[in-house]
């Protein structure tokens, strides 16, 4: 499987991983606390497969950056958080910083 596949996969379960800690209630929660879990698991352990032959701060770059500004759009999205310009100019620099790092490698 592909490096950037596996990337792909680590930021989706971490996206949905952080998304699920808003329904846990503070884990009191089982089914999303699971989730939680789950998403954590698969991110983390795809993440260590996609490192194996991926530069370490690029992937981590990517990683966090991309799974930030996923993260900021399912608030905007799913839970009806906010956006303004400042939110907006924000992701987009998270945005255009990753694709810095990556033109640069």
């Amino acid at each position: 499987m592909s490096e950037y596949i596996l990337l792909g996969i680590a930021i989706i379960a971490e996206v949905f991983g952080s998304s699920m800690l808003k329904l846990t209630e503070g884990f009191k929660k089982l089914f999303p606390s699971v989730g939680v879990i789950i998403g954590y698991a698969v991110a983390f352990y795809t993440l260590s497969l996609a490192l194996q032959t991926l530069p370490l701060g690029l992937t981590y770059a990517i990683w966090s950056g991309v799974g930030t500004a996923l993260t900021a759009l399912v608030g905007i999205i799913f839970y009806k958080e906010g956006i303004n310009l400042k939110k907006t100019i924000g992701i987009l620099f998270i945005i255009g910083g990753v694709a810095l790092l990556n033109s640069g490698s």
